[in-house]
């Protein structure tokens, strides 16, 4: 899948918002978050702050990483990040709890990180007046039923509604994700590592479907954001959808290995037969070739009359989801994909 010309033409401006610019990413040790620091190291920015709470990637990402100010932090701690978003002119808020499973059984942890945790940034961001915050959620927050999906559909909200806020100088934005190819803890990286211990590969559910987009789908989805975002908008790109049943055995075939290495284990809790990117309660929807954009109920008209003279135009659609006919690639095309991807 290719961006149209409006996400090019961000990504060609791209200089000039990033660069001489103090930027924070929170969960800079996380697959997207690292990727956003490798990218913004190529615009000229002033100066690139990781925050993230683990110790051992931490020593390594500095390895990686030696013009990047590393802080080892926790976005629960509220002082502590007011103190580290002084100067700072942007915020890419990835830090998050996001495995389904583990949110479900540690609710109270889902809740102080993705709830409490993404409304510390938002304060912090006032505070500082900062000039941009961009919130990566994920389509599990449209229509949710896991803790994981509720907490970042919270999260979307406390951004959309802040965002209205006269007096604050912030700008706020979000991005909502599908599922990341070979990102940590995705499940090709899980799969990946079930073959190498010579083990077949786990698939909960053969007629679960789900939303994918490649790790520099993912950040140049992010920078589109942190061009034309103002008021709280929701940002989602246009991805085709996989049954997972298909998926697994194209991801087999890609390794030249058989069906029969697929071991169905059942559902987990919090887990969804299909995903959402867009509901009814998606207040207004724009669309371009590649992008929707979803706008709270109270953003001004001129902001919408702006974004509709970049060549977006209102959508017809009220609801996505994986499971959608025209969105779901089959075998050959997911090999492709992954062989494209990869």
């Amino acid at each position: 899948m290719k961006f149209g010309w409006v996400v090019l033409l961000s990504i060609i401006k791209m200089l000039n918002i990033f660069k001489n610019k103090t930027i924070a990413v929170t969960g800079g040790l996380g697959s997207i978050g690292s990727e956003i620091i490798r990218k913004l190291l190529k615009h000229n920015p002033k100066q690139i702050i990781l925050i993230d709470n683990r110790e051992t990637e931490t020593f390594y990402s500095q390895l990686e990483f030696p013009k990047v100010v590393h802080k080892i932090a926790d976005i629960r701690d509220y002082k502590l990040i007011d103190s580290l978003f002084k100067e700072v002119d942007i915020v890419f808020h990835a830090a998050a709890m996001k495995h389904v499973t583990l949110c479900e059984e540690f609710p109270f942890e889902a809740l102080k990180t993705n709830v409490l945790g993404t409304k510390n940034i938002i304060d912090a961001c006032i505070k500082n007046n900062v000039g941009k915050m961009i919130l990566i959620s994920t389509d599990k927050a449209a229509n949710p039923l896991s803790m994981m999906g509720s907490t970042k559909l919270l999260a979307e909200k406390m951004v959309s509604a802040v965002a209205t806020i006269k007096k604050c100088k912030t700008q706020f934005g979000i991005i909502r994700f599908g599922n990341v190819l070979y990102s940590r803890g995705s499940v090709l990286e899980i799969w990946e590592g079930q073959l190498k211990e010579k083990k077949n590969i786990f698939v909960t559910n053969k007629d679960m479907t789900r939303f994918f987009m490649s790790l520099d789908q993912a950040v140049d989805l992010i920078f589109t954001a942190t061009k034309h975002s103002k008021k709280g908008e929701i940002f989602i790109l246009k991805m085709p959808s996989v049954n997972i049943g298909e998926f697994a055995k194209a991801f087999l075939k890609s390794k030249g290995l058989p069906e029969n290495r697929i071991k169905i284990i059942g559902s987990k809790p919090g887990e969804k037969l299909h995903e959402k990117l867009l509901t009814e309660s998606d207040n207004l929807v724009l669309e371009s070739k590649d992008l929707f954009i979803s706008f709270p109920p109270y953003t001004d008209k001129k902001i919408i009359n702006e974004i509709k003279k970049k060549g977006f135009k209102k959508s017809k659609v009220e609801t996505i989801s994986s499971n959608d006919k025209a969105l779901l690639l089959n075998e050959k095309d997911i090999l492709k994909y992954l062989l494209k991807h990869k």
